[in-house]
């Protein structure tokens, strides 16, 4: 990529950053953001359609650091207690950013995002799950639960709260396992 572009967006998006993390983002405008990264319309319009796409972007790539931070994905079916303390060890090595982004509005859209995108993980290394209706739901209440119950703990001890939400997760795929007589993941 030619270092001028590079440069563009990387102002763009600390422009925003900046704005996003002292107002809502419906009360950002193109106007305000061009003259804060000191560029003029038309040249943002080249890169974005408007404000939100610029926010799905960053969410975007904030969601796929997390992500791609998971060192162990196959986890997530053999060892679901571990793949639940990497993934909040990932969440948290980007937790200033996605505070900022995930703010207001957007406050329910990392954790969505989170779920579609271990899920693909999933789906590419199983197939099979994609259209298990069963697995998709307990997989779901998983990192849904999780997330909520992090988000309203984290003033405790980390290490703890990440600890007992591993925990968690193994104790509902055995009770899952066991009610139904076979692996859930």
């Amino acid at each position: 990529m030619d270092l001028r572009i590079e440069k563009t967006e990387r102002g763009i998006k600390n422009a925003f950053i900046e704005l996003r993390s002292k107002k809502p983002l419906e009360k950002i405008t193109v106007r305000e953001l061009c003259e804060l990264a000191c560029i003029n319309k038309s040249t943002f319009y080249s890169h974005y359609r408007d404000i939100y796409d610029l926010s799905d972007s960053l969410e975007d790539e904030a969601v796929r650091s997390i992500t791609n931070s998971i060192s162990h994905p196959e986890y997530i079916m053999e060892n679901p207690a571990e793949f639940t303390k990497e993934l909040f060890l990932a969440y948290l090595s980007q937790n200033s950013l996605t505070m900022i982004l995930f703010s207001g509005s957007r406050r329910n859209h990392l954790v969505d995002r989170i779920e579609t995108s271990i899920k693909e993980m999933v789906f590419r290394k199983y197939p099979g799950y994609r259209d298990d209706m069963v697995w998709n739901i307990v997989l779901g209440y998983c990192i849904q639960g999780a997330y909520h119950t992090f988000q309203r703990n984290r003033e405790g001890d980390m290490d703890t709260l990440i600890g007992v939400l591993g925990d968690i997760t193994e104790v509902v795929k055995g009770v899952y396992e066991k009610r139904h007589g076979k692996e859930i993941f």
